[in-house]
Parts: C-alpha cells; structure tokens; sequence
C-alpha cells in the first residue's frame, strides 16, 4: 500500500496541485461543471499533456512505460471505451469478475453480452469491474454512478468502501453531496483551476464517517 503523491501537476488553466492521497482514503472531488475535475483525473494517469511530478509511493511515472503506470492508477471515465466485440474479451480469463455482477445488478451471462447491447448504466458498471480485474493500487473514477438507478449505485458504493478498506487509493468525481457525504474521507472542490478543501462538506462527510 502506497501513497500517491502529486507535486506540481499543472497545465494552462489547471493547476498547480500538490496532494497526498493515502491507502485506504477515499477523496472526493466536486465542483462546477467545466471546472476541469475529468481533466484532473486524466492528467494524473497520465491521459493528458501536463507538468509535474506524480509518484506511487517510490515509483515515479516518468520512469514508467504509460501502460504499465496506468495498470496502477487506473482512471476509469464516466463513458468508458470498449475495443473488442464481446465484453469478456476484455477481461483476462483469471479475473475474479463474476461475484461482483450480482452485487451491480448484472446477471452471471454478462461478460457473454455483445458491447452493442449495453446501456450506458451496464458499461459503467462493467467498466468499473474491469478497472478492479486490474488490481489498482489506485482508482481514478469519473462519476461512477452517474446513470445508475439507487439499487445499482448503492452496489457500487459497498464495492468502493471494501476496496477502501482493502487499501486502495480512491479519487473519485461525483456531483451527488449524499453520495460524497456516504464515502469521502475528505473532499476537494476544483474551481478556477484550483484546489480547496470544501469545507462544509468535509464537515458532512466527517459525521457520516462517524456514524459509520
């Protein structure tokens, strides 16, 4: 378990941000929409031309091949890509997939499907399981529950907290405040290409911490 440091990380408009994000945190990320939080995400996996320094703990990502960097700290979008025909082609065959797909709502013939068939709510939720088939020690994560119904993201949500509680490091997007308030440890509101502690919301989450 490592933390992922960002020193300096900027481009024109955005930045510059210096972060810590520890093992076993979940940081939420809120702001206007256009302020620049999936551009965020994508500069640190490294997605987008930027500036600065990111590291995982003693690895540096300049010294990383882009792949290999991103198998670490995986960003996974809000409308993620598909390349092969048939969604178990993208999972690896050794991939503990199937006990999560009950827990989202997906039957067990899911990794069977076509891509063409799925919904936006069924990629989302399948891209996030393959983010995790990749065993992250971070997870980068744009609004994953954006065209859930409640059922299906409160699944996802049970599936963060033990992935939290196992170490990973999460940053994830949301424009929900009930939803920071149930899995951030501590939140971040970007505006005018700058980071703040929301303080207010930290409060929230902090009880909702509490409480759990």
């Amino acid at each position: 378990m490592h933390v992922l440091t960002i020193e300096g990380l900027r481009r024109p408009g955005l930045g510059p941000f210096d972060l810590a994000l520890a093992p076993g945190q979940c940081t939420v990320l809120m702001g206007p929409s256009g302020a620049g939080k999936s551009l965020f995400l994508r500069m640190i996996a490294d997605l987008d031309p930027n500036d600065g320094a990111v590291r995982l703990g003693d690895q540096r990502r300049e010294r990383m091949a882009a792949p290999d960097w991103r198998r670490l700290v995986t960003y996974v979008a809000a409308e993620s890509g598909w390349w092969a025909d048939i969604v178990g082609d993208h999972f690896a065959r050794s991939a503990p997939v199937a006990p999560y797909l009950p827990r989202v709502h997906l039957p067990a013939d899911a990794l069977e499907w076509p891509v063409s068939r799925l919904s936006t709510g069924e990629r989302q939720r399948l891209a996030l399981l393959r983010a995790i088939a990749q065993q992250p020690a971070a997870l980068l994560l744009d609004e994953p529950t954006s065209a859930l119904d409640p059922e299906a993201a409160a699944g996802v949500e049970g599936i963060l907290r033990e992935l939290r509680a196992q170490g990973i490091v999460l940053l994830v997007v949301s424009h929900d405040p009930a939803q920071a308030r149930r899995l951030a440890d501590r939140m971040l509101y970007l505006e005018g290409g700058r980071l703040t502690v929301d303080a207010a919301a930290a409060d929230g989450a902090a009880a909702a911490t509490a409480a759990r």
